[in-house]
C-alpha cells in the first residue's frame, strides 16, 4: 500500500500534511480500508500515481487528463476558497521581478519564461494558453524543475517570468525570503479544476472521499 500528498509538500508544512494523513488513515480504517501508516513523499510521482496499491494521492490536472484518467479513480477535487473562483477551481499566478518595468503580459513577448515541467497545468499549459489568447509568444522557455526553482530563477536574474498555481504562490510568499523581490503581473482565468485526489482503479473512491472530508472536519473544526 502507498499514499502520498506531495504536491504542496515542503519542510514548513510537512507536519501538517502528516497529521492530516493520520486523520484520513484512521477514517479509512474505520471503513475497513487498509492504509499505510505514513506518507511516501520521496518516490517519483508517476510511480506513485500508477502504483497498483495506491490508496490516496494528489496529481496535477494535466497528467490526470493525459496519462492517468483510465488508470486511476478520481476521488474528488478540494476547495481552496480562492476569491472569484468557483468551488473546486483555481488559477495560475504569473510572476516577475519586482523591479521589472513591464506591467502586462503583452510586454513579455519572447521573455525568458521559466517553467517547472511540460506536464504541468499551472506552470506550463495554463500560462501558454492564456498568453496565446492575448497573442503573446512565450517561446524562450527555460525548464527549472519546480515552482520554487522557477521563482528563484527570476529573483536571481536568470529568468524574466514564470507561472505557478495560486496555492504554491501563497506558500512561497509565506516561507521564501526571495519572494519579496517578486510581484504578480497577471493571473490566468479561474477556470482550471483544482489538483484532483486519486486512488487506484479498484479502490473505493466514495469511501476515500468521505475519509478525506471527515479528516478535514477533524483537522479544521
Amino acid at each position: 500500500m502507498i499514499a502520498s500528498l506531495n504536491m504542496y509538500a515542503r519542510p514548513e508544512v510537512n507536519d501538517v500534511l502528516f497529521h492530516f494523513w493520520d486523520l484520513i488513515r484512521k477514517n479509512l480504517e474505520n471503513h475497513g480500508i487498509s492504509a499505510p501508516a505514513s506518507l511516501t513523499q520521496d518516490r517519483d510521482v508517476f510511480e506513485v500515481w500508477t502504483d497498483p496499491t495506491l490508496v490516496l494521492s494528489q496529481t496535477c490536472g494535466m497528467p490526470f487528463r493525459k496519462f492517468l484518467h483510465n488508470k486511476v479513480k478520481l476521488v474528488g477535487t478540494p476547495v481552496y476558497d480562492f476569491e472569484d473562483c468557483a468551488a473546486g477551481h483555481y488559477y495560475s499566478v504569473i510572476v516577475t521581478c519586482k523591479d521589472d518595468p513591464r506591467t502586462t503580459l503583452k510586454e513579455f513577448e519572447n521573455a525568458r519564461f521559466a517553467y517547472n515541467e511540460e506536464n504541468s497545468q499551472s506552470g506550463f499549459a495554463a500560462p501558454l494558453n492564456y498568453a496565446s489568447k492575448l497573442g503573446v509568444k512565450l517561446s524562450n522557455r527555460v525548464p527549472s524543475g519546480g515552482h520554487v526553482k522557477s521563482n528563484e530563477m527570476i529573483a536571481n536574474g536568470l529568468a524574466d517570468i514564470a507561472a505557478l498555481d495560486a496555492v504554491s504562490w501563497k506558500l512561497i510568499e509565506r516561507h521564501d525570503a526571495f519572494s519579496s523581490a517578486l510581484r504578480v503581473v497577471e493571473c490566468t482565468k479561474p477556470t482550471t479544476p483544482v489538483l484532483p485526489f486519486i486512488t487506484f482503479m479498484s479502490g473505493d473512491a466514495d469511501a476515500v472521499f468521505m475519509a478525506i472530508c471527515d479528516g478535514y472536519r477533524r483537522f479544521n473544526p
